[in-house]
């Protein structure tokens, strides 16, 4: 079965992202179309970019991007669990897609982001860009959380039907991509 990770984007103290998250993996999880990982970039912790060879080499120096270069290989597809900072991608997963290149070709990725007003889809658009840059197919279909703390109870979030109906059709759509996308997966 192919793996999904979903990965937290934010690594701020007092973020919400990690509630967000765990709502995010366990209803992936439930609808049992992928082996899903969750992945925290708090708890990766890469420092900013520090490798001293370009990431198409794949010469990693540092022990934290081997590690990471592992993690990311053993995806099919992502789930970007991102909120917005400055109307852009939070800093750490900038940093964490900049550290590699091949890993993250021809994989597919959905997103759940949240926020104010715009529900982080400022930081979905700037994401896209840089993954169409590593070869990720980001799709169109997403989780939109505008104003998310509001659902969150005792570090818990609760999704109401509307989110869940749109996280199951990401995620049917992302089984989709990630089959197409298997085959050139495989070659790479």
């Amino acid at each position: 079965m192919a793996l999904l990770q979903v990965v937290i984007a934010s690594t701020r103290p007092g973020r919400i992202g990690g509630a967000i998250g765990a709502w995010a993996y366990e209803h992936a999880r439930s609808q049992g179309g992928f082996d899903v990982e969750l992945v925290d970039l708090a708890e990766v912790n890469l420092p900013i970019f520090d490798e001293p060879q370009h990431p198409r080499l794949q010469q990693y120096q540092h022990e934290h991007t081997k590690r990471w270069a592992a993690t990311v290989a053993r995806a099919d597809a992502f789930v970007f669990v991102t909120p917005e900072y400055n109307y852009a991608t939070p800093p750490a997963l900038v940093n964490a897609l900049d550290y590699l290149l091949h890993e993250w070709a021809y994989a597919v990725a959905g997103f759940v982001s949240y926020g104010g007003v715009s529900g982080g889809l400022r930081s979905v658009q700037m994401t896209k860009q840089i993954l169409t840059t590593l070869k990720v197919m980001p799709i169109p279909e997403a989780v939109t959380l505008p104003f998310a703390a509001r659902s969150i109870q005792d570090g818990v979030f609760t999704a109401d039907d509307g989110n869940r109906k749109a996280a199951d059709g990401m995620l049917a759509e992302l089984a989709r991509w990630t089959g197409a996308l298997a085959p050139l997966r495989r070659k790479a």
